[in-house]
């Protein structure tokens, strides 16, 4: 916990941004019966029967001191038509196996921050989230390139919540996610939409929590010593 929260407070450096990446898993739901539009003193209104069509995957990367997360339109046109062809879904996948976390990494590299000296990254201890999906993906040659690239920072396990992309997840979910929506390319449709209008007001991340409230607030998380 402390690893991370020394991470948050370092100052902003171009040469090592500060990228925070998560990942969550979505329900695609659909209507049986079409809604009835808003009118006049009356809110839109739809039925409460509903229909499955399957899930996804969403893939979130934030540099909250710079204000910026993944989706850069023009990056993303030239990676997607790039990953399209490999049949490879970008930031709303159909899953989220080893293979698809290390592509999101080799774009984060190579096209989101290409001139960072090291990229330091936090996220959670998912079992895909290591250096072995990289060689599984990737030549050895190239997995070692992408993986000394970046400096990575696991949040403990209970302590998701120490990672600044479930902030914008929470985020995501307020604003945007709380209807249904029922395929892929709606999904990405609305992902895309919002990244957009965040990155285009620059919203930053305030974090205040340190180590040292840490250590006052959860002090019953340290182990005690016996004198």
């Amino acid at each position: 916990m402390e690893d991370v929260l020394d991470v948050y407070e370092r100052p902003e450096d171009p040469d090592y941004p500060l990228v925070c990446m998560d990942e969550s898993p979505r329900q695609l739901i659909g209507e049986v019966h079409e809604p009835l539009p808003m009118e006049p003193g009356r809110p839109e209104r739809y039925d409460v029967l509903y229909k499955r069509e399957g899930t996804c995957n969403l893939f979130l990367f934030s540099a909250p001191l710079l204000g910026w997360r993944r989706k850069n339109p023009i990056l993303l046109d030239v990676f997607s038509e790039f990953l399209l062809k490999q049949k490879r879904p970008v930031d709303v996948t159909e899953r989220r196996t080893s293979l698809d976390w290390a592509e999101q990494i080799k774009r984060l590299v190579d096209v989101d921050f290409p001139d960072a000296k090291k990229i330091v990254l936090v996220m959670d201890n998912l079992n895909t989230h290591t250096p072995a999906s990289l060689y599984k993906a990737f030549p050895p040659g190239e997995a070692k390139r992408i993986w000394d690239r970046l400096e990575i920072h696991y949040t403990p396990y209970h302590g998701s919540w120490l990672n600044m992309a479930e902030i914008e997840f929470s985020v995501l979910s307020r604003q945007c996610l709380w209807g249904r929506i029922s395929d892929m390319s709606s999904m990405r449709r609305v992902v895309s939409s919002w990244m957009k209008c965040r990155n285009a007001e620059s919203c930053k991340i305030d974090w205040r929590f340190t180590t040292k409230d840490a250590r006052i607030k959860l002090k019953r998380l340290y182990p005690k010593i016996q004198k």
